[in-house]
């Protein structure tokens, strides 16, 4: 655990961390949109706070400094790669959760994940814009190294949970906006996500069946996986069903699976519900879409 806090709070120059891992900072100077953060970066999880699958998680607040943690393949290369958004509400990051135990994850299938560090205590696009220009700016940095890092620059994905989903949807919907001024040649790079997986996502529906407006879908949004329990209890399934009938719709290539029963927060830990079974079907998924 230690471990692992000390991998994500990291700032500054680049940061190595075994094993084989490394940290950069998403940002090259001064983020865009820079605000004042009261207090360090601290996990504000109490003894009393939920346990999901029996474990703690880290609930990451005061998110200041945006980075990426890159993991390597542990297996033989697929030359795909992923970038993973934890979720939290827009105020908190489940790093290891949503995070650390996803990079772990995806590189023993022989895919780089890449944990974005995005800023929080903020709220979803366009309100605040600060965490989707984090997530442009982190795909186009890890396009740009593509060649470095053993990377495919046509098999960038992203795959994000809860508020982290909503943020991939705004990935794969809001690429072609332009979120902040240039920094550098890294902004030349597309923004685009080749594929997306979006995992109990919010802030997606605003009532009755209608998705919300600032998602703007089209025939170029990527390739999109879903899964949701229906029983979650903070983020209604709607947030699913809505926005698969829109990519439907726009005939963007979509796999969604609903579950009775799940819950919400469950990220890679396994417990009695068949819906924690979903990297099997995200992997089965990424092959038919010809990602590995």
């Amino acid at each position: 655990m230690r471990l692992a806090l000390a991998l994500v709070l990291g700032v500054g120059v680049v940061v190595h961390a075994s094993p084989g891992r490394w940290q950069l900072p998403i940002w090259p100077g001064q983020p865009p949109n820079a605000h004042r953060v009261v207090g360090p970066e601290v996990d504000k999880t109490a003894a009393q706070d939920d346990k999901i699958a029996g474990r703690p998680l880290i609930r990451l607040t005061n998110v200041g400094g945006p980075t990426i943690t890159v993991f390597p393949p542990a297996a033989a290369n697929t030359r795909a790669a992923v970038l993973v958004f934890p979720g939290g509400g827009y105020q908190v990051l489940a790093m290891d959760l949503e995070g650390t135990e996803v990079c772990d994850w995806l590189a023993s299938r022989g895919i780089t994940g890449v944990l974005v560090k995005y800023r929080v205590p903020s709220a979803p696009y366009p309100r605040s814009p600060m965490p989707l220009q984090d997530a442009q700016r982190a795909l186009r940095l890890v396009r740009f190294h593509a060649a470095e890092w053993r990377i495919d620059p046509h098999k960038i994905g992203v795959l994000g949970f809860s508020a982290g989903g909503h943020l991939s949807v705004a990935m794969s919907t809001h690429f072609m906006d332009r979120l902040y001024r240039t920094v550098d040649t890294i902004d030349r790079v597309s923004c685009r996500p080749d594929f997306a997986v979006v995992l109990y996502p919010g802030h997606l529906w605003t009532g009755g069946w209608t998705l919300n407006p600032d998602i703007r879908v089209s025939h170029s949004t990527p390739p999109t996986f879903i899964a949701q329990a229906e029983d979650d209890p903070v983020d209604d399934v709607r947030n699913s069903l809505v926005y698969y009938d829109a990519l439907r719709q726009a005939k963007v290539p979509v796999e969604m699976h609903l579950y009775a029963q799940g819950g919400h927060a469950w990220g890679l830990r396994k417990t009695q519900f068949p819906v924690t079974g979903w990297p099997g079907l995200v992997e089965t998924w990424l092959r038919t879409i010809r990602v590995l």
